[in-house]
């Protein structure tokens, strides 16, 4: 006597349409939905590291005011000339507040990456709006440490004939890209080079069909 391969009181186990555990119905949205928790951590992550990478713009604001060479001016009591007009004191300055940006984004970029290996978009953004606030921060900070912008009063301080130095700075205003793009490319090299790796997914057969010649289970004799 054959038995019957299905139970009429059973579903079968691969039914597509068989209810999970619990009588839950799977719901489309249910994984988005524990994805928030995580999302919310990643852009908590960013503000941090925002905040953290364009705090030492303020450092880089002294180093600059410390290390750019200064503009010499000189007065006659009607006008104020440049000293050395072939003077390139100007370019020089703009150059090294370019160099320490850079310098500055291949540390912060290096820095976030051992602190948050799996990176992420809000990460990412967050560094670069991190570095061009910093950048900002630190071009304002030279500039408020640094000499007075009020040349004419300046001048008249100095006396005539005395050189006296000009404000600081910056003119090439596209350097303030350097931090930001620097940490940007050495957090995403950093990344693709030593970032873990995602698990390749394995492949799924689904059941194996059985054989032509199977016959259905015998039962011993009755």
């Amino acid at each position: 006597m054959t038995a019957p391969l299905t139970p009429p009181h059973q579903p079968p186990h691969d039914d597509p349409w068989q209810k999970p555990p619990g009588g839950a119905s799977p719901c489309p949205g249910a994984e988005e939905a524990q994805d928030g928790p995580d999302m919310k951590t990643e852009v908590r992550q960013a503000a941090v590291v925002l905040v953290a990478v364009a705090v030492p713009g303020l450092l880089l604001g002294l180093l600059w005011l410390w290390l750019a060479p200064r503009v010499p001016l000189i007065s006659d009591s009607t006008a104020v000339y440049l000293k050395d007009t072939e003077g390139e004191e100007a370019i020089a300055s703009d150059g090294t507040f370019i160099l320490l940006a850079l310098a500055f984004g291949v540390i912060s970029g290096a820095l976030v990456f051992l602190a948050r290996r799996h990176g992420g978009i809000p990460l990412v953004a967050g560094l670069a709006m991190g570095g061009l606030l910093g950048s900002v921060l630190a071009w304002r900070f030279g500039v408020y440490l640094g000499p007075t912008s009020d040349v004419v009063a300046h001048a008249k301080a100095a006396g005539k004939g005395v050189t006296f130095d000009a404000p600081l700075e910056l003119n090439a205003k596209g350097g303030l890209l350097a931090w930001p793009v620097a940490a940007m490319v050495v957090h995403l090299a950093l990344t693709a080079l030593f970032g873990p790796r995602d698990p390749e997914p394995e492949e799924d057969w689904g059941p194996v069909p059985p054989s032509a010649h199977d016959g259905p289970a015998q039962d011993g004799p009755s």
